[in-house]
């Protein structure tokens, strides 16, 4: 299977000049404000810790962008061909980590090369919508139209089955997230009113009959969301301090550095599921609705990359990716201001992991490479 690492596509010497040009640049000043913000929260959020994570972060970023700009160096036809081999090797990794992996905090989520700790479960959320783009994109040229609930069964396969593994970790969050995405593409493909209810129903069903196969914690981090003051210094502990340190910011917040639920590790996770309290805490709601700005003008500058797109592929992968940024930070903005339980999922471009960053500037690689193409043949 040969690789095509074009950067116009169809050839010809001005090809760069108007891939440059066709360049989301938009996206990409927006990416670099949130990443500098998230940086400049972690050297704060790290004042109590022993090793300053936002260098390593900053070392993660660099390590994303050139991630993200090799992908845009593949002709876009390439991901197109490897979709099926690259979710089937996420699906075989996942297998590996419950197999194989690594025991962290009483999760088996990590795989190790040497000295590198990898999530697999994070490239999930991209395999699975490389891998329903791919699907669509190739079932409506047999048979275009709205999708029944019949015709849905392989897209709802594609995304239980990764889902499946992850949650087996167990990490509920994650696997979340990925059913996000991949009921996010399988809406934008276009699904009957009645297949949607249908759908719905079955959401809610479903979750009747996992609920007794949730771990112990699990099931007690929702019940805790439903009576917060239950068990404050127990399951409630991470909601409390978070609900805490968001309500302490007011309206201006106490400033860089200034935020006690940080600075006394009151906060857990703060570097991580945890960062936008520390934010919120420092900078209070008026710096939360700039950062929320900008996290919705990202998310609208890439719907408007996938309503642009040159073709149907290229179409619901740009959704795919533009739902992974969405709903991980809505998610994540809700736990932390106790709209929902804690599920453990990070805020994109603000929270520290290697994992998390890498995958996410993958993604928007992938988002930049239906930009630059969508007037290549």
């Amino acid at each position: 299977m040969a690789l095509e690492i074009s950067l116009g596509g169809a050839g010809g010497p001005g090809a760069p000049r108007r891939l440059v040009a066709n360049a989301p640049w938009g996206v990409a000043l927006l990416v670099l404000g949130i990443s500098a913000l998230g940086v400049w929260n972690l050297a704060s959020a790290s004042r109590s810790a022993h090793a300053p994570v936002w260098i390593a972060q900053l070392w993660w970023m660099g390590a994303g962008s050139v991630v993200a700009a090799a992908v845009v160096m593949f002709d876009d036809r390439t991901f197109h061909r490897l979709a099926w081999v690259f979710y089937f090797a996420v699906v075989a990794l996942l297998v590996l980590v419950l197999l194989k992996g690594r025991w962290v905090m009483g999760a088996r989520r990590w795989l190790t090369f040497g000295p590198v700790n990898f999530q697999p479960s994070e490239l999930a959320k991209i395999a699975v919508a490389m891998a329903l783009a791919r699907w669509f994109h190739e079932d409506a040229a047999r048979r275009p139209g709205p999708y029944g609930l019949l015709r849905l069964a392989v897209p709802i396969g594609i995304t239980a089955l990764p889902a499946l593994l992850i949650k087996r970790q167990p990490d509920l969050g994650t696997a979340l997230v990925v059913v996000a995405v991949g009921a996010t593409v399988i809406l934008f493909a276009g699904v009957r009113w009645k297949a949607l209810a249908a759908l719905g129903l079955a959401a809610l069903v479903g979750a009747v009959l996992v609920w007794p196969h949730l771990q112990p914690y699990q099931r007690k981090r929702v019940e805790t969301f439903l009576n917060p003051e239950g068990d404050v210094r127990g399951a409630g502990y991470h909601a409390t301090q978070s609900i805490i340190a968001v309500g302490s910011g007011q309206g201006t917040g106490k400033g860089w550095g200034q935020g006690t639920q940080s600075l006394l590790s009151f906060l857990p996770e703060q570097h991580t599921d945890f960062i936008f309290s520390v934010w919120a805490e420092e900078h209070g709601f008026l710096g939360c609705l700039f950062l929320l700005a900008l996290y919705l003008a990202l998310v609208l500058a890439a719907l408007g990359i996938a309503g642009n797109a040159r073709d149907r592929f290229g179409h619901l992968l740009a959704v795919g990716i533009t739902g992974m940024l969405f709903w991980q930070a809505a998610i994540n903005v809700a736990m932390v201001i106790g709209l929902l339980p804690v599920v453990g999922v990070t805020l994109p471009l603000m929270s520290y992991g290697g994992s998390s960053v890498l995958t996410v500037f993958f993604g928007l690689g992938l988002l930049a490479n239906v930009a630059v193409r969508r007037f290549v043949n």
